[in-house]
């Protein structure tokens, strides 16, 4: 086992990594920019640095200063936790030349997943059913139209290198087209440095489902399960729960065997996420997230698994500690992100937290780095924490939630708390009846 671990993100996930870690004898070491001085993860672990200033570009993206924290400070392994550098094979491969542990995936399989086309390509030869699109990059406006034509409208375009919907974008027939290939190509160049896009069949009213999946270096990989998160904003996650309420089990253990035996033919290692779309019974492959998921906790509910140890023993040489036939999925579970963005116009709200009251209670649990007297920089992710209830069923997963919003009090920010408590009077919540683009109808978006 490691006996020092370098924590190579901020928030909520830095302060779960140095949870975890304590729980397993082992020390922490916190990197942190200027503004993070006073944040709780830092003030928790056994050692801080400061690798550099407030902008992120100069301090969680340093990857020089981040090696030489961890040799100054003599860490084994570094945990990349998410977002940041949780993706970059090139930090891997830095971090392993120096003789480190990555705790994490193998950089050729962060780098064949990162590659939107290579990834589907990947997949689809290891029996992962995909959306039927082109096979690989459009080379022009020509190209596209003849993939189009062969898979049907509408389309969507998407960037290659991408994530988060930008170089998306829908052409519903062929005089869209162009300008869709057009605008897509220009976003993913913008902000990826890379204009390749391919095109997929879209689904007019598909759920998010994604499994979680381990894999460890002696052949063992299994699936933990789905969670669904299909609300989304903008293409990003808004609230995720598992089990799916439109899953049936038997659905659960086939796609989930797929999966694993994909995972395993794979020689993937640590924990990883295969996300789908799922429409009339089927489940068509998104992408693949090389690290650990924002919305884990919903799945370390249900099943009981702790996967921060999961991934620290994988990376340490050791087994995955549960077998495919021991993994039960009990309950239900409900994950809200909350973020510092007002509730209906979703501005950011950075400032000082004057007033932080958690709620509490049987299946009530908080991921969360803030406090009170926090301050919220400006130049990061806007979620302050999130709010995970568990209930023996969804409908008391549902009511449990909703007292623990009432109870949620944070002060001095503006918070999406209040969105959520709207969300919750919503029939088709209650009965799990909702799609991808439930939430931008909901929102007036769409």
């Amino acid at each position: 086992m490691f006996e020092k671990v370098l924590i190579a993100n901020r928030g909520e996930i830095a302060l779960r990594i140095q949870r975890a870690c304590t729980e397993l004898g082992i020390a922490t070491v916190a990197v942190h920019s200027s503004a993070d001085a006073d944040a709780m993860h830092v003030r928790l672990a056994d050692e801080s640095v400061c690798i550099g200033p407030a902008p992120a570009s100069e301090s969680y993206l340093n990857i020089p200063a981040i090696i030489s924290a961890a040799e100054i400070t003599g860490a084994d392994a570094i945990h990349p936790g998410y977002g940041f550098l949780s993706e970059n094979a090139n930090f891997v491969s830095i971090v392993e030349e120096h003789g480190i542990t990555f705790i994490g995936p193998k950089a050729e399989h962060i780098r064949v997943m990162g590659d939107k086309i290579a990834a589907k390509q990947t997949v689809k030869k290891l029996g992962i059913p995909v959306v039927p699109g082109s096979e690989g990059a459009l080379t022009d406006a020509a190209a596209a139209a003849k993939v189009a034509e062969d898979i049907g409208y509408p389309v969507l375009i998407k960037a290659a290198a991408g994530g988060g919907g930008r170089g998306m974008k829908v052409a519903l027939n062929r005089s869209e087209l162009d300008e869709a290939v057009a605008t897509a190509r220009s976003e993913s160049k913008a902000a990826f440095g890379d204009d390749a896009l391919y095109m997929e069949r879209y689904l007019g009213k598909p759920r998010h489902i994604e499994v979680q999946v381990l894999g460890d270096a002696h052949g063992n990989a299994i699936h933990l399960g789905e969670r669904d998160c299909s609300l989304q904003r903008r293409h990003q996650k808004v609230l995720e729960e598992s089990p799916s309420p439109a899953i049936t089990q038997e659905e659960r253990d086939k796609i989930g065997k797929v999966v694993a035996d994909a995972i395993r033919g794979l020689g993937y290692l640590g924990a990883g996420t295969i996300e789908f779309l799922y429409e009339n019974g089927e489940f068509f492959f998104i992408e693949m997230n090389t690290r650990l998921q924002v919305e884990h906790p919903v799945t370390e509910m249900v099943t009981g698994v702790d996967l921060l140890r999961e991934q620290i023993r994988i990376a340490a040489g050791m087994p995955i500690s549960i077998k495919q036939e021991d993994m039960v999925m009990k309950g239900h579970a409900i994950e809200c992100r909350i973020n510092a963005e007002h509730p209906e116009t979703f501005t950011p709200s950075p400032g000082t937290i004057t007033d932080f009251h958690p709620p509490g209670g049987l299946g009530v649990r908080i991921d969360s780095a803030a406090y009170s007297g926090y301050k919220i920089p400006p130049y990061y992710d806007s979620m302050i924490g999130k709010l995970i209830v568990y209930g023996a069923d969804r409908e008391e997963c549902l009511a449990r939630l909703k007292r623990s919003l009432r109870e949620f009090v944070i002060g001095g920010v503006h918070t999406t708390i209040p969105l959520f408590g709207k969300l919750l009077e919503e029939e088709d919540i209650h009965s799990g009846n909702y799609d991808i683009h439930w939430l931008e109808r909901f929102l007036g978006l769409k």
